[in-house]
């Protein structure tokens, strides 16, 4: 029987060696029965954009600027479509994932600030599934949100045991989650009757109020700085070596080619899915000219009046309940692999859920104890925050190693995608920062 907690220091073992190379792809000269051995990963990754923390800014600036702030939701989907591509890369070309990278190439002392950094991160963000999964049973079956709360710490424990049986029941279940969510949010959209060619316009087309309207910016950067999780980042680089293909150069590429394309879609979609839910908001809340919903359980009591459907909301918080679920799952996996990574700890996936998810509860219990549900918007606040504070330590030095053609040989980034990539660090540390001192203006 395997130990709960193993130093694994001095073993240069895969990333994540339990699903290394598990995945069978296909050896038929068909294109589509290739790709689909790697479909998977991708949706793991998108999970991080439709978490219940991303809902509350969407809900804000589509009640309160209409449609306008679409322009940012696609802009943050390229950077993250961008950001994703270099991470995919940088483990196939490796066959290292970010965390094992920066321990090899910073040092111990590096690492374990890198790696404090990451945990605090994954329980900020595991911080905003707690809520968002309390809110939903609170909404669903009116279960008191602290009770909820304590429903959450057994929930996923659950669902890890799937991984017992093969990583592809993990990505098969949280690709229904992502369908789910999707299907609820198109009959959202059509329900709300939104103005489409306004919507369309405002997704591709840029207003010059996005800058100059200081209370447009800021929603408009925290959109931004809460698409991006830093966690995705090097659970990307370690999920996608889970496919058994050919580790050499013209396996590594077509592996490379395809796995972008599964990142692509999966992360097209949770556009889709950020972009209803805002234009529900526009089109719901902001055409009734209630402009300041910006809590999940207003957004919720209001939906079926306005919209003119009993169901409305059920299926808004169905759809909360599965983005908080399928969140709760690969924050287990990221916790895992910048573990081992950076420290060389390995611990179960249980009792790494347990810690993981106990350092979310605890001062979730607390403030709901002291403040009931207004207390939890605080917090989701705050998670997004302490997010935007550690995405540049994961974002840096992975635009670092994909540059650098001693680590990636061939696959390095040619001179544009440098360009490229450092201009969009630098858009995230400054947007970050801008965001960062607002807050503690206000």
């Amino acid at each position: 029987m395997a130990t709960e907690i193993t130093n694994v220091a001095g073993l240069n073992q895969p990333s994540l060696p339990e699903v290394h190379a598990s995945v069978r792809i296909s050896q038929s000269r068909v294109y589509w029965k290739r790709l689909l051995g790697f479909i998977g990963p991708g949706f793991l990754i998108s999970v991080g954009y439709m978490d219940p923390g991303n809902w509350a800014t969407d809900i804000a600036g589509g009640s309160r600027f209409g449609y306008t702030l679409l322009f940012v939701i696609m802009l943050s989907n390229l950077m993250a479509i961008l950001l994703q591509s270099l991470a995919l890369k940088l483990g196939v070309a490796t066959e290292r994932d970010l965390a094992q990278m920066c321990h090899e190439s910073f040092g111990k002392r590096a690492s374990l600030f890198l790696w404090v950094g990451a945990e605090i991160a994954i329980a900020a963000c595991d911080l905003a599934e707690v809520i968002g999964s309390a809110i939903a049973l609170q909404l669903l079956f009116h279960i008191p949100l602290f009770y909820g709360v304590l429903i959450t710490g057994v929930d996923v424990l659950v669902i890890l045991l799937l991984q017992r049986w093969g990583f592809r029941y993990v990505e098969a279940l949280v690709i229904a989650l992502i369908g789910t969510i999707l299907a609820m949010f198109t009959v959202q959209v059509f329900l709300s009757r939104p103005d489409h060619l306004i919507a369309f316009r405002s997704l591709i087309i840029p207003s010059s109020q996005i800058i100059t309207n200081p209370a447009m910016l800021y929603i408009a950067i925290g959109i931004l700085g809460a698409t991006v999780m830093p966690h995705n980042l090097y659970l990307h680089s370690s999920i996608v070596q889970s496919r058994k293909y050919s580790r050499t150069p013209e396996g590594k590429r077509e592996a490379i080619h395809m796995a972008n394309v599964d990142s692509a879609f999966a992360l097209t979609l949770a556009l889709f899915v950020n972009a209803g839910i805002l234009i529900v908001a526009a089109a719901v809340f902001h055409r009734s000219g209630h402009f300041e919903v910006a809590a999940i359980e207003d957004a919720y009591k209001l939906l079926s009046p306005l919209v003119g459907a009993g169901f409305a909301s059920t299926l808004f918080a169905i759809a909360l309940l599965a983005s908080g679920q399928n969140s709760s799952i690969t924050g287990t996996l990221a916790g895992q692999i910048v573990m081992e990574g950076f420290i060389h700890l390995k611990v179960s996936p249980w009792l790494r859920r347990l810690i993981t998810r106990g350092l979310a509860i605890v001062p979730t219990i607390i403030v709901v104890w002291f403040n009931g549900a207004r207390g939890t918007e605080k917090l989701l606040i705050l998670s997004q925050v302490i997010l935007s504070l550690q995405l540049s330590f994961a974002v840096i030095p992975l635009v670092m190693f994909t540059g650098d053609r001693a680590k990636m040989g061939e696959f390095v980034n040619a001179h544009w995608l440098k360009a490229l990539a450092w201009s969009t660090a630098v858009l995230i540390a400054v947007a970050n920062v801008w965001l960062l001192v607002q807050t503690a203006i206000a």
